[in-house]
């Protein structure tokens, strides 16, 4: 009983404990330390920052302003088959199909292998002069990509009215395009930007370097991913996925084609003179083939010294018909032909070292020679590999300012993709990082947490949790001592299986003796002085007698009519019946 008690106090102990660890989480909540439940469903609100900075922000969560403000191209594709010319992919503003933040809308393309176009006008044109350019959007495949882009079109200056939206195609002049792009294993992540040689006035596009790593998980996750693209006026750039640099470079090293050209070019009229001789090696003209050299000797001759082995089995097939084998029941011999049993190794030839007419086997032939081929010898002509002279690049020219690149009036998404449901969100154009860092907590950033929430296990939270209050690392291991304390002394303390046994005192009166009792003393004492020395448990027999005496034999008569020797057991006493004397407790 008392063990019980002890038990229902520890116990009681530990559940003290855990309900003042609750009740101090609750006082810290109220104090203003809360769990960061982040309820992006309820926070999400359309992103507004100031606008000074701003050329274009666009979160297409009003379609009423979105219609507006964005023009449908109604432009046919140049160069392609009238059936597929037409821009006639449909979009339209929806909700994503996995929805993150509610009331969050995007900018969707619903078809697939159709031609698309949509743009819209800057709030301001933005000139390349003394600030950077900053570029971002979000983009989601939400069925993934097999072959399509998704990337934008910054229009150039010349597009600048509605009217010229509608007429935006794929040769719609364009100072920069960005953005993802993939078709089969081959994916890219496009920075383009059209330079026009301030020599002649023409222009030509000039593409970066590829990423520093592979991007393949932005077709095939189905997430919201982020890509920022910022061009500084030092002439350097980088490209952000995720708010994760994987892209840098200059504008100036690292395009092809380079923006500036080389100061020498080959002599586009310069030609090889005909006796020039590039041959570093020509074929000896004083060799002779040796009159013993015979071309006609086979590579492989019989070797004269084979033997046919003892025991080869000239007649005897190396395939015979499978003697199991047996026609199908459903052979038609009119459809199917006379049937023939499959062939299989004769088992003879296991045996044998061979069956089937013997031929000796061929062995190179030592007089073999070949074609016989004059050696080669250096060439005395030689004059090395030639190549037209270098002359003055009539078009050079070096541009040390490639940043200032034609001025930008609109901006559109012009695509094919065989993947339907593209979707994209919160496009800004600044020259403000702070602004666009601004719009990105206030959009992607919260798409992010949100996902990375829902995607929590049970574990991460719970040791977040934890991480935010440092005390509760404390009262942890506290707890955990006092469960493996309290586990241990259940487990391996004293139980009540281990209180000793209660002994009853027995009477000191002398008592008669049970002649069947007597028997079985009897043949216990001859037992134990054969055997071990006789326990006080042996002497005091059981606490209480068997309720039935078990059946004995008939015993003698001088057995039974043995003297007493005081009711006491003594060595060397004789075999008779001895009564013993309970001792006292």
């Amino acid at each position: 009983m008392a063990l019980f008690n002890r038990k229902v106090y520890i116990c009681g102990l530990l559940v003290l404990f855990s309900s003042v660890i609750v009740r101090s989480e609750a006082d810290n909540d109220d104090e203003g330390v809360t769990v960061e439940t982040v309820e992006e469903t309820e926070q999400y609100h359309s992103p507004s920052i100031n606008s000074k900075n701003v050329y274009l922000s666009e979160h297409f969560d009003d379609e009423v302003a979105f219609k507006k403000k964005w023009i449908k191209s109604e432009a046919k594709k140049q160069g392609v088959d009238e059936n597929i010319a037409k821009y006639d992919g449909k979009w339209e503003i929806q909700a994503p199909s996995r929805r993150i933040l509610k009331e969050d809308l995007g900018l969707v393309l619903t078809t697939e292998a159709k031609h698309a176009a949509i743009s819209a006008l800057l709030d301001k044109p933005f000139e390349f002069k003394d600030k950077p350019l900053i570029v971002q959007y979000e983009v989601t495949m939400q069925e993934g990509q097999n072959c399509g882009g998704a990337y934008l079109k910054l229009l150039s200056r010349g597009t600048n009215t509605k009217a010229d939206l509608r007429k935006f195609h794929d040769q719609t002049p364009y100072t920069i395009m960005f953005g993802p792009d993939k078709c089969g294993n081959d994916n890219k992540l496009h920075f383009i930007f059209r330079h026009q040689n301030p020599k002649n006035g023409t222009i030509e596009e000039k593409h970066s370097k590829k990423p520093s790593q592979r991007l393949d998980d932005i077709y095939k996750d189905k997430e919201p991913h982020l890509y920022t693209l910022i061009v500084r006026p030092d002439n350097t750039y980088s490209v952000l996925v995720d708010e994760k640099e994987v892209n840098a470079g200059s504008l100036l090293d690292d395009f092809s084609p380079p923006v500036n050209p080389p100061e020498e070019i080959d002599d586009p009229d310069d030609t090889k003179p005909q006796d020039w001789d590039e041959r570093e090696k020509i074929v000896d003209p004083s060799a002779t083939k040796p009159e013993d050299w015979d071309e006609e000797a086979p590579a492989q001759i019989v070797d004269p010294n084979a033997v046919k082995p003892d025991g080869w089995l000239d007649e005897a097939p190396e395939m015979i018909p499978d003697p199991e084998a047996k026609k199908p029941s459903d052979w038609d011999e009119e459809m199917d032909g006379e049937w023939e049993a499959p062939l299989v190794d004769n088992p003879a030839c296991a045996a044998a070292p061979g069956c089937g007419p013997w031929s000796p086997p061929l062995i190179p032939n030592p007089n073999y020679k070949g074609v016989w081929r004059a050696p080669l010898i250096p060439n005395p002509n030689y004059r090395g590999k030639w190549s037209p002279r270098r002359i003055p690049n009539p078009h050079y020219f070096h541009d040390d300012h490639p940043f200032r690149m034609t001025p930008i009036h609109a901006v559109g998404f012009e695509l094919w993709s065989m993947s339907p449901m593209l979707l994209f969100d919160n496009l800004i154009i600044s020259d403000d990082l702070e602004v666009v860092s601004e719009w990105t907590q206030q959009t992607y950033a919260l798409k992010r947490a949100k996902i990375s929430s829902d995607s929590e296990s049970m574990m991460e939270r719970g040791l977040r949790w934890a991480g935010e209050r440092p005390w509760f690392a404390a009262a942890a291991a506290l707890l955990a001592f006092l469960l493996l304390a309290a586990l241990c002394y259940l487990c391996c303390g004293p139980s009540a299986s281990a209180e000793p046994d209660v002994e009853y005192k027995k009477t000191d009166a002398m008592m008669e003796d049970d002649p069947h009792e007597a028997e079985g003393e009897g043949e216990g004492e001859v037992e134990t002085r054969a055997g071990a020395p006789r326990g006080k448990a042996d002497l005091e027999g059981p606490a209480t007698p068997p309720a039935t005496p078990p059946a004995t034999p008939p015993h003698s008569d001088h057995e039974t009519d043995q003297p007493e020797k005081g009711g006491v057991d003594t060595e060397g006493a004789g075999d008779g019946h001895r009564k013993r004397k309970p001792r006292k407790e």
